[in-house]
């Protein structure tokens, strides 16, 4: 498998802060890899360190087979990123900016200029504001103009850190939209995010960040299908559903005022119904379910995640 991303123990200290602790990277050519974090877990310090904008204490990295940061100059103009937010100057209206920064790519031709610049404020919804002043703009134009500044030549890789970050509902999806587009058109797309729903919706595959540390890295449906199925059980007596749930062997075994669950393991569903009965609890609603996406998650990293967006 050709990787578009690859680390070996990517580390990063802050003093006697460690903000990335020996992560190793595999992100495959022409995925949706979401990074996934709650906020805080080192996501934009390891971007930071992908694209050289900071120095690792320890381990190194690959960019598209490139060695970094030997190969930067070589490997970069194929990469497009928008990092901690976009910066542009305020007094210039969005397309000058992007005028700006296209006459600095020395690997941008001038002739096609103004069509690039056109196309790819049509794919961010900004062309009705394109002669607006930046300064003027919302925190969601800002953006949206920031990924423009991406596309603005085509990339073979693009790393996006929280795209949709100040976008209302309509936006966040067009933006989910825009990277399933990319995606299909053979770029890879490294997506960091603290929202689930983005993840679900678009990524192929996953890596969990939690306190400096990558806790997990898969195929977004291997990690679906890694999740333990639980027994669920509706009754009005749930403690005593609870007890013989554990005495059957289920594990992480919680009940509420209403049902009692727990982990099923390798117990038929039917045994544990005929348990329960024979213990003599009521039993209104039996199911078999398998954990949430979150639920899988925060059972990585012991942390909430926001599942809005």
């Amino acid at each position: 498998m050709t990787l578009a991303i690859q680390s070996a123990g990517l580390s990063k200290r802050f003093g006697r802060q460690v903000a990335v602790d020996a992560v190793d990277l595999a992100v495959p050519r022409g995925s949706v890899y979401g990074f996934l974090g709650p906020n805080g877990s080192g996501k934009t310090t390891t971007i930071r360190m992908l694209l050289g904008l900071i120095t690792p204490s320890a381990g190194g990295h690959q960019l598209l087979c490139e060695p970094m940061p030997d190969r930067a100059a070589a490997v970069l103009p194929r990469v497009g990123a928008l990092v901690e937010g976009p910066a542009f100057h305020p007094y210039l209206s969005g397309r000058d900016n992007l005028r700006r920064l296209d006459a600095a790519d020395r690997t941008a031709h001038a002739r096609t200029a103004e069509a690039r610049i056109s196309t790819a404020l049509e794919r961010v919804g900004l062309s009705a504001a394109a002669a607006k002043r930046y300064r003027n703009y919302s925190l969601g134009m800002k953006q949206r103009l920031a990924i423009a500044a991406a596309l603005l030549v085509p990339r073979e890789l693009l790393i996006l850190d929280e795209p949709t970050n100040g976008l209302d509902p309509q936006g966040t999806r067009e933006v989910r939209s825009l990277v399933a587009e990319l995606a299909a058109e053979g770029a890879t797309v490294l997506l960091s995010t603290h929202l689930l729903a983005e993840v679900e919706q678009v990524c192929t595959h996953v890596g969990v960040m939690h306190r400096g540390k990558l806790v997990a890295q898969e195929p977004l449906a291997q990690l679906r299908s890694s999740a333990a199925p639980r027994a669920r059980v509706l009754t009005d007596q749930p403690e005593a559903a609870a007890r013989a749930l554990t005495a059957l062997g289920l594990t992480e075994v919680t009940r509420t005022a209403a049902e009692a669950s727990g982990g099923l393991g390798s117990i038929a569903p039917e045994k544990v119904v005929a348990g329960l009965v024979q213990e003599g609890v009521p039993v209104r609603g039996f199911a078999v379910v398998a954990p949430s996406l979150e639920e899988k998650f925060v059972s990585l990293t012991g942390e909430g995640f926001d599942v809005s967006g």
